[in-house]
C-alpha cells in the first residue's frame, strides 16, 4: 500500500514546526502499519476554512490522485484535510473515484462518530452535484474533442501541448515510448525495460523513476496510435501517432496472455475493508493479499502487516470473502434497527449545527456588532450625542446589514438537511444489494469505523456513539478463520 502525506498549518495559530510534527506522526503511523510513503504535499500559512483552490499543494494532490501513484492520503488529523464538511465531501468523492482514501494518523473519526455518516450523506450530494455539473460542461468538451483539443487531465508521456491546446509529439520523450513498445513486443520483460531506463536516468513526466506499475497505462494507451478518446467517442487520427499499429497490436496480444498471471487479478481485486481492518493482537492494519494454489486457484485474504514481515505477531490470515460478508451482515443489522436509526438521525440533526464554522463565525461577529449598536443607543439615550457618535452608529448598522447578507448567503450555499431528509437517506441503506460491490463499499464506508480481529473474537466499531460490538467466534461459523495463507507455488 502506497501513501502520501498532506500537511497544513494556519498562519494565525501555528508555526513552521507544526509541519514537522504532522509529518513525524504520519510517518510513524505509516511505519507501524507498513505503508510505503512515496511523497508529501504541504500548504503553509493557509487556513482550511479559506477557499480550497488557494491551497496549491492540496489541489495538486487531488489532480495527482488520477495518476494512481498512491492509494492513501495520510493526514495528522482530518481537519488538516478540510474544516468544511461540504468541501471535504466533495474532494474525498474525487479521491474515492480515483481509488484513494483519506486516513487520519491520530484519530479514526472527527467531531463525533456520527460525523462519518453525515459526511457520507454529503458525499452523496457531492456525487449528484458532480453529475449535474458534468452534464452542463459535457457539450463544450465534446466539441473540443472533435477538434482534437485536450480537455485537461494527464498528458500522455511522449506528448506535449501546443499553443492550440492540442497534443503534439515531444521530440525528447517520444523516442522512449517507441523503444518501450518495440522492446516489449520483441519479448523483453517489463522489469528489464524498467532497469534499463533507470540506469540511463530516464524519468517519468513527474520526474520519478519508472516502475513496474508505470507501464500498466502506457502500454494500453491507444493515443500512441493516433486515436483521441473522449466519453465513448473515438476520433481516428485525432493526434499524431508515435507507435506503429502492427507493433501496438503485438503488445496487446502479449498483454492479453499475461492477464492470466496472479499479479493481474491481485491488482484488480477490491478489498472492501482496506484501512478499516486491524489485527487484534498487535493493532496493525491488515492488508489485502492474494496468491495462487497448485491447481491455479486464486486465494484472497487479509493479513497482519507485522505477521507478514515476521515482526513478532502471530496473527493468522483471514479469508477475504468471509470477513467482508460478516461485517456487511452485522452492518445491515444496524440498518434494520428502527430505534437505532432514529437515534442516529437525531444526533445528525444536532451535528449539522456544530459543523458550519463559517456560519458560526459570522453569527458571532453579528452579535458583537449588535452589542455595539446597543451600547451606542444607550449612550445617545444618556445624552452623549456627537457627530462621531452618529457616524459610528451608521457604520455599525451597515456592518450588521452586511453580516445578515453574508449569513443568508452562507445558509443558501450550505443548506441544513431536514430530519426527514436525513431519515430518508439512512433508510435507503435497507435497500442495499449486498451482492453489489459499490453498494457494499458505500455501506461499510458510511457505518463502519474499525474492525479488530482476534483469535477468539471480532470487535466491530461503528460510526455512532457507543457503537462497539463484540462477536465471539462461537456465535459464528469460524471454520474459515482456520484457512491461512494460500499454499505456495511449487
Amino acid at each position: 500500500m502506497k501513501a502520501v502525506i498532506y500537511a497544513r498549518f494556519s498562519s494565525d495559530r501555528q508555526r513552521e514546526e507544526s509541519i514537522d510534527g504532522q509529518i513525524r506522526e504520519c510517518t510513524e503511523y505509516a511505519k507501524r502499519n507498513n505503508i510505503d510513503l512515496v511523497g508529501s504535499y504541504i500548504d503553509r500559512a493557509l487556513s482550511a476554512s479559506k477557499e480550497t483552490e488557494k491551497r496549491l499543494d492540496f489541489m495538486r494532490m487531488v489532480r495527482d490522485s488520477s495518476k494512481h501513484l498512491f492509494d492513501v492520503v495520510l493526514v495528522w488529523k482530518l481537519d488538516r484535510f478540510s474544516r468544511d464538511r461540504y468541501d471535504a465531501a466533495h474532494y474525498k468523492h474525487i479521491l474515492k473515484k480515483n481509488g484513494v482514501k483519506v486516513v487520519s494518523a491520530t484519530e479514526h473519526i472527527a467531531d463525533g462518530p456520527e460525523g462519518i455518516i453525515l459526511e457520507s450523506m454529503l458525499e452523496g450530494m457531492a456525487e449528484y452535484y458532480s453529475a449535474e455539473l458534468s452534464e452542463k460542461i459535457h457539450r463544450g468538451q465534446k466539441e473540443n474533442a472533435l477538434k482534437g483539443r485536450c480537455n485537461g487531465g494527464r498528458i500522455p508521456f511522449g506528448y506535449r501541448l501546443n499553443t492550440e491546446h492540442k497534443l503534439e509529439v515531444d521530440p525528447f520523450t517520444a523516442p522512449v515510448v517507441k523503444e518501450v513498445f518495440r522492446r516489449y513486443a520483441d519479448g523483453e520483460t517489463v522489469r528489464l525495460i524498467v532497469d534499463s531506463l533507470k540506469e540511463r536516468g530516464i524519468k517519468t513526466r513527474m520526474g520519478c523513476d519508472f516502475t513496474y506499475s508505470s507501464f500498466g497505462t502506457l502500454l494500453k494507451n491507444r493515443t500512441y496510435v493516433g486515436e483521441y478518446h473522449y466519453d465513448g467517442t473515438v476520433i481516428s487520427d485525432g493526434v499524431p501517432a508515435i507507435v506503429e499499429q502492427n507493433i501496438f497490436d503485438r503488445v496487446q496480444t502479449r498483454r492479453e496472455k499475461n492477464k492470466l498471471a496472479p499479479a493481474a487479478t491481485k491488482a484488480d481485486e477490491q478489498y472492501l475493508l482496506t484501512t478499516k481492518l486491524f489485527c487484534g493482537i498487535c493493532g496493525t492494519m491488515m492488508a489485502g493479499e492474494s496468491g495462487t494454489g497448485t491447481m491455479g486457484k486464486t486465494y484472497r485474504y487479509y493479513k497482519c502487516s507485522h505477521a507478514k514481515r515476521k515482526k513478532g505477531c502471530t496473527k493468522k490470515a483471514v479469508k477475504k470473502e468471509w470477513i467482508e460478508n460478516l461485517v456487511v451482515q452485522q452492518t445491515m443489522n444496524i440498518v434494520m434497527d428502527d430505534m437505532l436509526l432514529d437515534r442516529i438521525t437525531d444526533r445528525l440533526v444536532e451535528l449539522q449545527g456544530e459543523e458550519n464554522y463559517s456560519l458560526k463565525l459570522l453569527e458571532k461577529q453579528k452579535a458583537e456588532v449588535e452589542k455595539g449598536i446597543e451600547n451606542m443607543l444607550n449612550a445617545i439615550q444618556a445624552g452623549i450625542i456627537a457627530k462621531s457618535t452618529k457616524n459610528r452608529l451608521a457604520e455599525l448598522e451597515a456592518q450588521k446589514e452586511q453580516f445578515e447578507q453574508d449569513i443568508l448567503r452562507e445558509e443558501m450555499q450550505r443548506p441544513i438537511l431536514t430530519r426527514e431528509q436525513i431519515s430518508f437517506f439512512l433508510y435507503q441503506f435497507r435497500k442495499t444489494d449486498i451482492q453489489d460491490k459499490e453498494q457494499r463499499q458505500r455501506l461499510i464506508d458510511s457505518f463502519v469505523n474499525a474492525v479488530y480481529v482476534f483469535d477468539d473474537k471480532i470487535v466491530l466499531t461503528f460510526n455512532y456513539k457507543n457503537g462497539t460490538k463484540t462477536i465471539s467466534l462461537e456465535e459464528v461459523n469460524s471454520s474459515d478463520l482456520d484457512s491461512f495463507a494460500p499454499p505456495k507455488k511449487p
